[in-house]
C-alpha cells in the first residue's frame, strides 16, 4: 500500500516528506470526477451514486458548486462552466440540485434539494474547466491572461523561458493551464518584472499538448530571456442586467418579465481591466443589434415601450482593441418575457402622473400655508407692539407733567 501511495505522490509532484499525507488522500473515497476532458481539472461533472457515476445537469449546478469541485480535485478556480461542453454521459443523471456555499471541502458536503423536473435534456450535462493549481501566472499585461510567464518554484516566482522553436508550444500549455483559451501572440523576452524575479535554473520544452507546465521537460540553464504570452480569453466575462423606472419588471418562472407598454433598460458592464472599448447588445433570433461605447466600463440600452417583438434572449458582447488585436467576451444570456399588464399601460401612466401632481400640490400647500399664517401673526404682533409703544409714550408724558397740568389735560379731554 505504501508503494502505491508513493507512486501517486510522484504523479502529483509532491515531495517525499508528504508521503503519508498524500497516501491518506489517495485512498479517500472518490465522490466526484471530471471526465472526457484534457486532464484532471477539466471534463464533464459526474457524481458517484450507489457505486455508479451520474452526470450532473447544468440547471442543478452553478459557479459556487464549481468552486467546491475544483477545490476537491486540487485544481485552481473555475475557468469555464457550460452545458454540453464535454459531451453527454451514458449513465444516469444526478437527480438533486446542489446548493453549495463555496466553503465546503467536498461536493457531497453541500446541501441539496429536489428539482422540479427529473429529466435532463440532451446537451445539458454540465462541463467544467478548472484552472491548474496556481503555480503559473502571467504578469504585467493588465489581465490574468496576458503578460510575462512566471512559475512558482523553490519558494519564489521565476521567469519561464523557452528556446525559440519551442515558445509557441510553451505558450499553448500556459494558456490552457490558466483556463485562458488559446494562444494569440507570443513575444520573446519578459521585461514586465525587471530584475525582481529570478530566471536562472530552468528552461521548458513542451509538445503543446500537456495539460500544465509541470508536465513539460525541464532543462537547467543559466540563460534568462523569458517570453510574453497573450491568450484569447483576455477579457473577463461581462455582466448583463435588467432595470426599469416605473415598476414594470417582475420575476417570473422563466426569468424576468416586462409588462407590455413599459420602458426597460438593459445594462452591460465589465470589470475595469482596460479603459474604453464598446458593448454590443445582441438579440437572439434576429439581426437586431445595438452598439454603445463603454463609459466607466458600462453601457445602458433603453427601450421606451415593451412589445411582443422585444421578447427573447439578449447578450452583451464587450469588444476591445488591445495588444494589436481585437478581443471580445460574451455575457450570459438574459431571457426576457413580455406579458400583459394587470391594467392598461395608459391608465397606469395617467394614475402615476396624477399622483405626482397631487403630491406636488400638497407639498406646496403645506409649505405656503404656514408662511401666510406666519405673516398674519407678524402683522398682529407688529400692531400690538405699536399700541403698547403709544401707551408707554402717553404714560411717560403724564408722569413728567405736574398735577395741575395733568388736571388741565384731563379737562381738555
Amino acid at each position: 500500500m505504501m508503494r502505491v501511495a508513493k507512486v501517486v505522490c510522484r504523479q502529483l509532484d509532491l515531495s517525499s516528506t508528504k508521503l503519508i499525507e498524500c497516501s491518506t488522500k489517495s485512498f479517500s473515497p472518490e465522490s466526484v470526477r471530471l471526465v472526457d476532458g484534457a486532464g484532471l481539472c477539466s471534463g464533464r461533472v459526474e457524481v458517484k451514486s450507489d457505486q455508479s457515476w451520474a452526470s450532473v445537469c447544468e440547471a442543478d449546478f452553478d459557479r459556487q458548486d464549481a468552486e467546491v469541485v475544483c477545490g476537491e480535485l486540487g485544481c485552481g478556480a473555475p475557468a469555464a462552466l457550460q452545458g454540453g461542453l464535454y459531451g453527454e454521459g451514458e449513465g444516469q443523471t444526478w437527480d438533486k440540485e446542489f446548493q453549495c456555499k463555496s466553503k465546503e471541502s467536498l461536493l457531497l458536503d453541500c446541501d441539496t434539494s429536489d428539482r422540479e423536473n427529473n429529466t435532463c435534456l440532451p446537451g445539458n450535462a454540465v462541463g467544467l474547466t478548472c484552472s491548474e493549481p496556481d503555480d503559473v501566472r502571467l504578469v504585467g499585461g493588465g489581465s490574468r491572461c496576458a503578460g510575462g510567464v512566471e512559475r512558482y518554484d523553490q519558494g519564489e516566482w521565476r521567469t519561464v523561458r523557452a528556446v525559440d522553436l519551442d515558445q509557441e508550444d510553451v505558450a499553448a500549455v500556459v494558456c490552457r493551464q490558466l483556463g485562458c483559451g488559446s494562444t494569440v501572440t507570443v513575444l520573446p523576452g519578459n521585461t514586465t518584472r525587471g530584475s525582481l524575479v529570478s530566471c536562472s535554473g530552468s528552461e521548458y520544452e513542451c509538445s503543446g499538448s500537456e495539460p500544465s507546465l509541470r508536465e513539460c521537460r525541464r532543462v537547467f540553464t543559466d540563460l534568462c530571456s523569458g517570453l510574453t504570452v497573450i491568450c484569447s480569453d483576455l477579457l473577463v466575462q461581462p455582466d448583463i442586467s435588467l432595470t426599469d423606472s416605473m415598476g414594470g419588471v417582475s420575476r417570473g418562472h422563466q426569468g424576468p418579465e416586462v409588462f407590455r407598454g413599459y420602458s426597460f433598460t438593459i445594462t452591460c458592464s465589465t470589470q475595469p481591466q482596460y479603459p474604453g472599448g464598446s458593448f454590443l447588445l445582441t438579440f437572439t433570433g434576429s439581426n437586431r443589434t445595438q452598439t454603445q461605447p463603454a463609459v466607466n466600463h458600462s453601457a445602458a440600452f433603453l427601450f421606451p415601450a415593451a412589445d411582443d417583438s422585444h421578447q427573447g434572449n439578449y447578450r452583451c458582447v464587450y469588444d476591445k482593441y488591445v495588444f494589436s488585436h481585437n478581443f471580445s467576451s460574451e455575457s450570459e444570456l438574459l431571457s426576457l418575457t413580455v406579458t400583459a399588464s394587470p391594467l392598461p399601460a395608459f391608465i397606469i401612466r395617467h394614475v402615476v402622473v396624477l399622483l405626482i401632481l397631487l403630491t406636488a400640490i400638497t407639498t406646496l400647500y403645506l409649505y405656503y400655508k404656514p408662511t401666510r399664517r406666519q405673516k398674519r401673526v407678524n402683522r398682529v404682533s407688529s400692531m400690538d407692539l405699536y399700541v403698547n409703544a403709544m401707551e408707554m409714550v402717553s404714560l411717560s408724558s403724564r408722569a413728567e407733567a405736574g398735577p395741575g397740568e395733568e388736571r388741565a389735560a384731563q379737562g381738555t379731554e
